[in-house]
């Protein structure tokens, strides 16, 4: 027997099923106990395992998503939010619009809670799933300005092309020159139809001149974001300022 078991965990070893090789002995005890048949003590080494890389795959998204994990859906207060936004993130919070290759445009005053919703909503994704990247535009814009002086733009948009969603925060928040904004335009071209972009942005569309510099490539750029998209509008007080009015009351 015990050469059995010695054999039987180099199998599971050299197949890469680490649970299988915790678990079958305090499985195989139970099922003898139960009189289970060989299928049902099969099975229920099969879920653990599944379980367990479930568990570990979603733990390793969350790492390369870059996101900032106290952003959560937990700790995001909407009952601040109108009721038709309200009834927009449940939907959203389903990801069936990744599905769908569907953008979500997030657009407000600073301080009223859009990265927050978004990276919220980005963790649920991981959850379910899907892979989800975090990045502040600007550190953005310069990794693909770097990318395209090196020759190397197309390598970049591939690795961001794996991602089922790409959460871009504040959009024209810090002015960038034409060329960094021509990346910027190459990147949405890319994953039009292709992947969900979902960004925020203190500026409506009718001052996205300001962002890309030119109005054919303004227009092109909001053209290839709205053609799928959810909007959703966030004129709301800010929460910062809301939460420092507060902490003075009860100081």
């Amino acid at each position: 027997m015990i050469e059995i078991h010695n054999t039987l965990n180099q199998h599971l070893k050299d197949l890469h099923l680490p649970t299988f090789r915790e678990c079958y002995q305090a499985e195989a005890d139970l099922a003898r106990q139960e009189s289970l048949p060989h299928e049902q003590y099969l099975l229920e080494l099969s879920k653990r395992e599944c379980e367990e890389r479930a568990h570990k795959r979603i733990a390793r998204y969350l790492r390369e998503s870059k996101l900032p994990l106290e952003k959560n859906i937990e700790v995001f207060d909407r009952k601040r939010l109108p009721d038709k936004v309200n009834n927009l993130v449940h939907f959203l919070l389903k990801g069936s619009f990744i599905d769908r290759n569907e953008n979500v445009l997030a657009f407000g005053n600073p301080g009223s809670g859009k990265t927050h919703l978004l990276c919220a909503i980005g963790q649920e994704l991981i959850q379910q799933g899907r892979r989800v990247f975090f990045t502040p535009c600007n550190l953005l814009v310069q990794e693909l300005l770097i990318a395209k002086r090196d020759l190397k733009l197309a390598r970049v948009l591939k690795k961001l092309s794996k991602y089922h969603a790409l959460i871009i925060d504040d959009i024209g928040y810090v002015q960038q020159s034409r060329e960094e904004m021509e990346v910027l335009f190459t990147l949405l071209a890319d994953r039009y139809e292709r992947g969900t972009v979902m960004l925020t942005s203190n500026l409506p569309f009718s001052k996205w001149e300001q962002i890309f510099k030119d109005p054919m490539t303004t227009a092109a750029a909001i053209d290839r974001l709205v053609h799928h998209s959810i909007i959703l509008e966030l004129n709301l007080p800010s929460y910062r300022l809301e939460q420092s009015k507060e902490n003075k009351k009860k100081g």
